[in-house]
């Protein structure tokens, strides 16, 4: 690497520190956009296809309780604590709800 560039990044690096790392955590915001989008998109297609149960209702009731944790869980870790809107958003039925241990939200 030649000495001026060197020199330009040690400048930069002590200028502003988090520089070098700024496009990584943006990939990393994204990554985490886009495995929540994904979890959510697997939570809706579970809930369809629970509505639509006929013989297999317990094992399409047992899949869309097991989206629905890990996409709460996923929430979580990105730093979304409150479920309300997207119980509400997306329908989450109680039945769904009452197997996670959670109390569906009253109705105003």
């Amino acid at each position: 690497m030649p000495s001026s560039l060197r020199a330009s990044l040690d400048l930069i690096a002590m200028v502003r520190p988090d520089a070098g790392t700024a496009s990584i955590e943006h990939e990393i915001v994204a990554e985490r956009a886009s495995s929540l989008g994904a979890a959510e998109r697997q939570v809706a297609t579970a809930l369809a296809a629970l509505a639509a149960a006929g013989t297999d209702r317990d094992t399409r009731l047992a899949t869309a309780r097991k989206l629905v944790w890990q996409y709460f869980v996923q929430r979580e870790l990105v730093g979304f604590r409150r479920h309300n809107d997207v119980i509400r958003d997306l329908k989450i039925p109680a039945e769904v709800l009452a197997g996670l241990g959670a109390m569906p939200m009253a109705r105003k």
